[in-house]
């Protein structure tokens, strides 16, 4: 994760000279959690790109230009996009960082600005030098990443185990139902851990730093993707746990899912990918690539070609053949029907733009997902296979997959916390039982403070738990916020899960709770970096006391945490 520090007095008077800059957020000012999240390198700083030099742009060598990209690429791109068109930041091309001129854009870059743009000269991030390269760099064409087609995927598509070599009951005694995937971040790898005895199954090799895991509707594979768009598929019946196939879908990725209808378990897989923009339908237990579905195309706002819509979540329903596909960029959603690939059937629902993470509600035929910088949760039955609304939320909504309980007073409810600010918005989902109260904010509770992640909760808890892994404050981002489901008007408690750990120093920030299979156990992650010890901080969920903590010198930068039956069932 890197740096970000706060802007200093003289950036904010520098950046006020530039409001206009067509590239500052004026509307959606982009909050310092917002930035660490976006801010995370890009597997395609390291891939090979053409160079389209403009006789009008500021000389730069290849040695130069090189180097520049790469710093875009672990800096910037989760901003302003691969092709720099814009993303959650504006856009940098050259139309309009040539007429600013390299001293305006130095000066821009240095000092950063009050709407988000952060100071990474005056911060340290950049030496002045670094600077003056950047500034250069963004006033050239942008270098366009390769395209990553069928040919590209099967050359990289490796069945390890082939199905019918596979074991035909399961192999070993371990109660899989309570496994956990947990995502060690920098090293390409996920810890396979017993719920039960809380011991390291096996560390699996995967691609870089693991986005998420997701259980086949049998619950006996585990697919995992990483960043760079590597899937890996787990065998869990095997005497010891292991990879059975692995594919790269794409240079850059984020999603993947596995078909859940009952007459199609465990027969396809589905990825999606940041970039290439597209998904691709898979055989499920074998991830041979079958059919590839651009995204490209027009946003639901201003009907405008996008050429880099990134494919964000994606879910199945577990009712019909579908896959949800939520397009970035466009701000569409997308009910694929798998039931036929060779007439792919797709409903297209526009939604709002800079669509993320979402979850089911508690009957799981509404789908809710977060727009979040449009500030909204896009909502769509997917019984009827429309949108039903759009609820204004608090700043940045990032919900993971949220949380459903019933409240005490507005019925059935789903939660989302925020990256912008301290709020939790709670929207009710019981459009029969509790009609005045669908589809809107019926309440708002104020938690530590800006910088969640994750919100869980789960049918048999009366708690609420709330990460801010990247709050600036580290008293904040090194704790958890706990509500009283039962009475929501109380004062949240504060863990302090850190100090829990006995972890040395190290950032050692809080993030992801998840549930147990039996919904009595609440894990944590303690995040360090990757030279310094980190750990799972696991708590009894019904006295909110410190139960166990795991580690392990093999527990290095654990982030996500995914239940094997609780991702299964799509329990939260």
């Amino acid at each position: 994760m890197k740096k970000i520090a706060t802007i200093t007095p003289l950036a904010w008077v520098v950046a006020g000279l530039f409001a206009g800059a067509a590239f500052a957020q004026d509307k959606h000012p982009t909050t310092e959690p917002e930035v660490r999240y976006q801010a995370g390198g890009s597997p395609l700083a390291s891939e090979e790109m053409h160079q389209n030099i403009d006789p009008k742009a500021p000389p730069m060598t290849k040695a130069e230009f090189d180097k520049a990209r790469q710093i875009y690429f672990e800096r910037c791109a989760g901003c302003h996009g691969v092709l720099r068109k814009g993303a959650t930041g504006k856009p940098l091309t050259p139309d309009i960082t040539m007429p600013r001129g390299t001293e305006y854009l130095k000066t821009f870059i240095k000092y950063g600005s009050p709407a988000g743009m952060p100071n990474w000269g005056t911060s340290g991030d950049l030496t002045d030098a670094e600077v003056d390269l950047m500034a250069r760099y963004v006033q050239q064409q942008p270098p366009t990443p390769p395209e990553f087609g069928m040919a590209d995927m099967k050359k990289t598509w490796k069945v390890i185990v082939a199905p019918e070599k596979r074991p035909t009951k399961k192999m070993n005694n371990y109660n899989i139902a309570n496994l956990f995937s947990v995502t060690l971040r920098d090293t390409g790898e996920v810890a396979l851990i017993d719920g039960d005895s809380k011991k390291i199954i096996n560390i699996v090799k995967t691609g870089y730093a693991v986005h998420i895991s997701r259980t086949s509707a049998s619950g006996r594979y585990l697919f995992v993707i990483g960043r760079d768009a590597k899937i890996n598929l787990i065998d869990l019946w095997l005497e010891k746990p292991d990879n059975v196939a692995e594919i790269r879908v794409g240079l850059e990725a984020r999603s993947v899912e596995t078909s859940k209808y009952k007459k199609f378990e465990d027969k396809y897989a589905i990825a999606g990918s940041y970039w290439p923009p597209q998904y691709v339908i898979m055989n499920g237990d074998t991830l041979e690539p079958l059919k590839i579905v651009a995204t490209r195309g027009m946003t639901v706002d201003t009907q405008e070609y996008h050429p880099e819509p990134r494919v964000a979540s994606i879910v199945a329903t577990h009712d019909k053949p579908e896959f949800i596909v939520n397009v970035k960029e466009t701000g569409k959603i997308l009910l694929v029907d798998y039931s036929d690939l060779n007439n792919l059937k797709t409903t297209e629902i526009g939604a709002a733009r800079f669509l993320h993470d979402g979850g089911w509600d508690s009957t799981k035929r509404y789908f809710l997902v977060a727009a979040n910088q449009s500030n909204k949760i896009a909502v769509v039955d997917s019984k009827e296979g429309k949108l039903t609304a759009l609820i204004d939320v608090g700043k940045i909504p990032h919900p993971g997959r949220g949380a459903n309980f019933v409240h005490p007073k507005f019925g059935p409810v789903w939660a989302t916390g925020h990256l912008g600010d301290e709020t939790v918005s709670i929207i009710g989902t019981d459009p029969k039982g509790h009609k005045q109260n669908a589809w809107k904010v019926v309440q708002t509770l104020k938690g530590q403070g800006g910088g969640n992640l994750f919100i869980k909760t789960h049918p048999k808890s009366n708690n609420l738990w709330v990460d801010t892994p990247l709050n600036p404050d580290a008293k904040i981002s090194q704790s958890v916020a706990v509500f009283d489901l039962k009475n929501l008007d109380k004062p949240f408690a504060v863990l302090p899960i850190a100090e829990w750990s006995g972890l040395g120093e190290g950032a050692k920030r809080i993030t992801q709770p998840e549930y147990n299979r039996a919904g009595d156990e609440i894990w944590f992650s303690v995040w360090s970096a990757k030279n310094l010890q980190s750990a799972i901080v696991v708590v009894d969920d019904k006295t909110r006391k410190l139960k166990t903590v795991i580690k392990d010198e093999r527990l290095i930068t654990p982030t996500g945490k995914f239940n094997v039956y609780n991702t299964q069932h799509d329990v939260y």
